[in-house]
């Protein structure tokens, strides 16, 4: 398609790919779905969906211009392997990198840099203040993704929540936003949004429609911007019964939620 009317921008961990951990199939063994796996690390398998799931977004990725659209970095989105047509655009870092067949976007690239540099703390005072408070007890990794934001890897049972509350706080000060996602902990510079990416692509592809879809915090600004948007029954927006008028919450938990999330997708394209 090199006009499509429909942009669909999802977040994929927790929204349409699945770890081993947030399956969540509650149901008896022998009428679990069946699983595919789109993800290796280190020659262990790491992320899936079910079969079902990997045909719906065949049938998406044909009909609309779907655009992954995740915190991770390049190198981390690189690994996943989802089925259907490969999609032409991808946002990545959470909106860092516009991706065009896979090459970061230099124009998109210089923007962001330039709109961080005006409008948020820098990412060198939120690693001294993390390295600084952070204890090792519960910390397990400082990292650093694409030079543009900063995350804990951690032992959630030990995490002290007043700890994360205490955070936001300071960080929301700076033009920075604090979330948590199951291990990790994710310090983001508020102008560094998911939101933008994609308002960028749709004036470039011009779609008339956008769809969304994504569980976290970091999926709000991305929620709000299309014309309509889902989150599963779990993660950050469940757990803090978040919602907006454009927004369906939806019943679904773990993998099913992603494929419950294509098939919305599917029925929106193709009443468009």
């Amino acid at each position: 398609m090199s006009a499509p009317k429909v942009l669909v921008a999802s977040d994929l961990d927790r929204t349409l790919i699945y770890s081993a951990a947030a399956l969540a199939l509650t149901m008896p063994d022998a009428r679990a779905p069946r699983l595919l796996c789109v993800e290796v690390h280190e020659s262990k398998p790491l992320s899936y969906l079910t079969e079902t799931a990997a045909g719906l977004l065949t049938e998406l990725g044909d009909n609309a211009l779907f655009v992954p659209t995740t915190t991770r970095t390049r190198k981390q989105y690189q690994r996943i392997n989802l089925p259907g047509p490969a999609p032409k655009y991808a946002i990545c870092a959470n909106g860092g990198h516009l991706l065009v067949d896979g090459v970061s976007d230099p124009d998109w690239q210089a923007q962001v840099t330039a709109r961080l540099a005006r409008e948020c703390a820098s990412l060198t005072e939120v690693r001294e203040h993390l390295a600084a408070t952070a204890d090792p007890v519960w910390v397990r990794k400082h990292r650093v993704a694409e030079d543009l934001f900063a995350y804990l890897v951690v032992e959630r049972e030990l995490l002290p929540e007043e700890w994360v509350k205490e955070l936001a706080v300071w960080a929301e000060n700076r033009g920075w936003t604090v979330s948590l996602q199951g291990r990790k902990i994710y310090a983001v510079p508020k102008p560094l949004t998911k939101s933008a990416a994609v308002r960028e692509l749709a004036r470039r592809t011009g779609a008339v429609l956008t769809l969304a879809a994504g569980d976290s915090l970091l999926d709000a600004d991305l929620l709000l911007a299309a014309d309509r948007g889902w989150r599963p029954g779990h993660g950050e927006l469940a757990e803090a019964d978040w919602t907006a008028p454009a927004i369906t919450a939806l019943p679904e938990r773990g993998v099913l939620a992603g494929e419950r999330i294509l098939r919305e997708f599917l029925r929106e394209v193709r009443e468009a």
